[in-house]
């Protein structure tokens, strides 16, 4: 099969790395993939560097004829018999391109987000199918008004050969100058608002008056940066709390660590904690959304309430005063998340559904 991923936003998060390792589990499988983005996107940059063919096509609005003509144009080219969305606005722009065609290719859109949709239209009619990174997301567009017989849940898979502890130098203590024997609490995440690194911050004092030689570390850059290091800096704690800014060597930042944690307000699924998992940690994460299908309370990391920075200290402070219980704990996430969450699992799925869409046509 030939699939074209689409994708309007520019920035790199969950949602761009669930493509990216979707674009390399189905050439695996013997399919031929691109990627049509808009300049400077960084999904683009990155499936370039992998191998893949990439289209650049600037998609300014939902409404943007210029943008359908030319994407009508890339579709064509790359001969596509499937072309697979992934944001609100190239959904509308890359499906009306793809419905104008004589011989027009299947038509998926993924859902990847957790949040209220804004239109039906690019769920129940541009699309032929519509796949969702968790239950909870389904179950959320069924009440939306979405059918349930358009929509197939396939979580998203990760690349496990990537988080082999004995492959990799977890030397982050040895690049920020700490003590070998320092705790590291960290998080990998866009730094965005409802992502809760606020909480995390509203938790460090309590943590540090009972672990003293506990340091924090959030990997990942975005529109809180200012902020957070403004926090920092009036708190007094920018000697415990390490902005690591974007990280190409997320492996290394979490092999690094001993604790997880990530109180995201609204989160569809959870890439961050599958990777975590895939490293042998255990996760405080809030109990929201999707996050239940991938944190089990209580075996494979602990969920507290959102927005409750409080609530983060007993449940860190648990992990960092028990190794035993620590290790346990990130021993089960480890065995659950690769039995479940694997990029092979997601590849089956996605390449079964494009099959099925193909053959019905």
């Amino acid at each position: 099969m030939r699939i074209l991923h689409s994708e309007s936003s520019k920035g790199w998060g969950g949602q761009e790395n669930r493509t990216v390792n979707e674009l390399i589990g189905m050439r695996e499988r013997g399919h031929t993939l691109a990627v049509v983005g808009r300049p400077g996107a960084r999904i683009l940059e990155r499936a370039s560097e992998l191998g893949f063919e990439t289209f650049v096509v600037d998609m300014r609005g939902a409404i943007d004829f210029p943008a359908i003509a030319r994407l009508r144009s890339v579709i064509k080219r790359f001969r596509a018999d499937v072309v697979n969305t992934h944001s609100g606005r190239d959904t509308q722009l890359a499906g009306m391109a793809a419905r104008t065609l004589s011989r027009r290719p299947r038509i998926v859109r993924t859902r990847h987000l957790a949040l209220p949709i804004t239109s039906r239209f690019t769920y129940s009619v541009l699309p032929d199918h519509v796949v969702t990174v968790s239950k909870y997301v389904e179950n959320y567009l069924v009440e939306a008004g979405v059918a349930r017989q358009g929509i197939t849940t396939i979580p998203t898979g990760v690349d496990f050969s990537r988080y082999d502890r004995a492959g990799v130098q977890g030397n982050l203590r040895q690049e920020l100058g700490l003590p070998a024997d320092s705790l590291l609490v960290g998080t990998v995440a866009i730094l965005r608002a409802k992502k809760g690194h606020a909480e995390i911050l509203d938790a460090v004092p309590a943590i540090l008056q009972r672990f003293p030689h506990a340091h924090f570390v959030f990997a990942g850059d975005g529109p809180q940066t200012g902020n957070l290091k403004a926090r920092l800096a009036a708190e007094g704690l920018g000697e415990r709390v390490h902005l690591l800014g974007l990280r190409r060597d997320v492996t290394n930042v979490l092999a690094s660590l001993d604790v997880f944690v990530l109180p995201t307000h609204q989160e569809a699924l959870g890439t961050a904690f599958i990777e975590a998992g895939a490293m042998g940690l255990p996760a405080v994460a809030s109990r929201v959304d999707g996050v239940p299908e991938v944190i089990i309370d209580g075996q494979t990391g602990l969920l507290v309430p959102a927005q409750d920075g409080k609530a983060l200290v007993e449940p860190i402070c648990r992990l960092l005063g028990d190794p035993i219980f620590r290790q346990g704990m990130g021993a089960n996430a480890r065995e659950f998340v690769q039995r479940k969450f694997s990029r092979e699992v997601m590849a089956q799925g996605m390449e079964r559904l494009y099959q099925q869409l193909l053959e019905a046509r």
